[in-house]
């Protein structure tokens, strides 16, 4: 492969003009009319916008199935806040169905909180009479005396059940009304009713499964919603990159299985029980590992007891040059040398991803510290020539760096276990795997040829460069940039379509590839009018719906999944990446420098 791909001067002049700046392309020529960008689909919530959000979906059922707060908020809690399952549910079996399972009386009381006459009541729990002013009945029909359901619902809430607190007459699974428990509770323990109704509040962030806490350390406070996938990438305004899906470090084109058992086996002793196993002889009185220094066959361990090398048996003293003292092991055992040999393998294949694994981390770390050279190289350029070009390009050949390093990185444990038996044994043949090794390797070392290349030209000098050879550096860093790009989405296309989608058993999903980086999150701006909130017709409580096909209703919000709500295995890419040639996205905190 040539150095670099030149490009024709016409494609230049059209995609990567001096007039470039962070926020996107800016051609005069060309007659295309503008798009505004598509806004971010992964959004911010604070301590103070949670019950805004949680507002938001409980409007939105509220309006499209015709129920009450506290039914709309126990269907939302049973379905782990996934609006989208929710109405798919309600499509294909049905209002009764759907309240059943979730434990919502089909028919309302007309006012559940209308006191009974002034007669006595008998309670069917404490087995007296009390006052009908005395007695509460829930929206399943069954009354009961306020002091046995206070004790009731003091008991779940300390239990930790707070969020679905069922009514206490037999074989019923009816969910008691939020405002009846908050209202009898707070008369008698006010400090746990506020329990409740934080219960109820971070229910919408711990049930949700497109919702969760920043895994930030300390804490920033914020939880990040996505709307599409969860299998993604994103970014918290307080500026931490992480994996949505498993709340780790950023580590696509790892699947989280992958990334999880790498993480345990760097961490732990596994490899040094390896080592272990190939250097090292346990003794078989104390069984501590003994390594052997000498030539001599027979061994003495620090306890004393003296055993053969060979063999691991124990022995004598005695050692001649025919025997040694009470042994004889002449007999060749094909096992013992066979799980040898297999640790060596191991070892050494190990060995291989890891140190290829680390010299990409370290050299990530090393061109991060780059940024504050870039900016003075910069400000050498401007200050020998005011008039000079715009220099973004030399950023932006910066950041393709860091994100193409990061992906080549974390592609050696992905091939660590994608092509061992550690995860996949069965699912390939040993020819077959070979030829995806192969094609994966191809792709995995032409993208490390480039990136090294990359770096060679963002690291020289070109400040001090004249002006021919300035332009020549920006040329390669240019095309460099488009080729890394390209590379790097053809390697998350084989990883995706050839490697784990042809997958019979396994089922591992990884984070797409975005050319501009890692999604960043925005602020969440909550609607307050219905209109707003109303994402489709209302279904009245008196239509027929179980005839109805998953056609006539078309979930917007989560992504592909199953009635299991499993994301399925072939995930649509969500953006063309046809004409983004580099990235113009910086981080936040470049943004803010400049």
């Amino acid at each position: 492969m040539d150095d670099y791909i030149n490009i024709s001067s016409e494609e230049e002049d059209e995609c990567f003009s001096d007039r470039e700046s962070y926020d996107g392309l800016d051609n005069e020529e060309s007659d295309s009319q503008w798009v505004p960008p598509k806004p971010s689909s992964i959004k911010v919530i604070t301590k103070e916008s949670i019950l805004a959000a949680q507002k938001e979906d409980l409007r939105r059922v509220m309006e499209l199935v015709s129920l009450r707060e506290h039914h709309a908020r126990t269907l939302l809690i049973y379905y782990r806040w996934d609006a989208e399952k929710l109405f798919s549910v309600l499509v294909e079996k049905g209002k009764s169905a759907l309240f059943a399972q979730a434990g919502v009386p089909l028919v309302e009381s007309l006012d559940p909180d209308t006191t009974l006459s002034s007669s006595m009541v008998m309670c069917n729990i404490c087995m007296e009479e009390v006052s009908g002013w005395e007695v509460t009945k829930m929206d399943c029909g069954h009354c009961f005396c306020n002091n046995c359901w206070t004790e009731h619902f003091i008991v779940k809430i300390n239990e930790g059940q707070s969020k679905r607190i069922r009514c206490m007459a037999h074989k019923c699974s009816s969910i008691c009304d939020e405002a009846v428990i908050r209202s009898l509770v707070s008369k008698r323990h006010p400090d746990l009713a506020e329990k409740f109704e934080r219960f109820l509040l971070e229910s919408y962030i711990e049930d949700n499964k497109m919702v969760k806490w920043c895994p930030s350390i300390p804490h920033c406070g914020n939880a990040i919603r996505v709307e599409d996938d969860e299998f993604c990438e994103v970014e918290c305004t307080c500026g931490l990159q992480f994996c949505f899906s498993c709340l780790s470090e950023a580590h696509s084109p790892c699947s989280c299985c992958m990334w999880e058992l790498w993480l345990k086996k760097c961490r732990d002793e596994s490899e040094t029980v390896n080592w272990l196993t190939v250097h090292t002889k346990p003794c078989p009185k104390c069984h501590k590992p003994v390594e052997k220094n000498g030539g001599c066959n027979l061994v003495s361990c620090i306890c004393g007891q003296c055993f053969c090398w060979l063999c691991g048996a124990a022995t004598g003293r005695d050692h001649t040059w025919s025997s040694i003292s009470g042994h004889s092991c002449g007999r060749f055992k094909e096992d013992v040398v066979k799980n040898s040999e297999r640790a060596k393998r191991d070892l050494y294949r190990y060995m291989h991803y890891h140190n290829m694994y680390k010299a990409h981390t370290d050299s990530f770390k090393q061109e991060s510290t780059l940024r504050e050279t870039i900016r003075e190289k910069v400000e050498n350029l401007e200050k020998r020539d005011p008039s000079a070009r715009d220099f973004t390009w030399v950023t932006n050949g910066l950041y393709r760096l860091f994100r193409s390093r990061r992906a080549l990185s974390y592609s050696y444990p992905f091939a660590f276990y994608m092509f061992g038996d550690e995860l996949f044994k069965g699912e390939m043949t040993e020819k077959e795997r070979e030829i995806k090794q192969n094609l994966f390797e191809d792709q995995q070392q032409q993208l490390e040829s480039n990136v090294e290349k990359l770096s060679k030209c963002i690291e020289e000098p070109f400040d001090q460069f004249p002006e021919e050879e300035l332009m020549n550096t920006r040329m390669q860093v240019i095309n460099l940039c488009v080729i890394t790009d390209k590379l790097c989405k053809k390697m998350y296309e084989c990883i995706e379509n050839d490697l784990l989608g042809s997958l019979l058993f396994g089922i591992h999903n990884i984070a797409p590839y975005h050319s501009k980086g890692i999604e960043k999150a925005t602020e969440l701006t909550v609607c307050h009018t219905s209109k707003a909130c109303n994402t489709g017709p209302a279904i009245k409580p008196d239509d027929d719906i179980n005839g109805c096909t998953l056609e006539s209703y078309q979930p917007s919000g989560s992504g592909s999944s199953d009635q299991s709500g499993c994301s399925s295995r072939k995930r649509p890419r969500m953006e063309n990446f046809g004409g983004a040639f580099f990235d113009l996205n910086l981080p936040a905190e470049v943004m803010e420098g400049n």
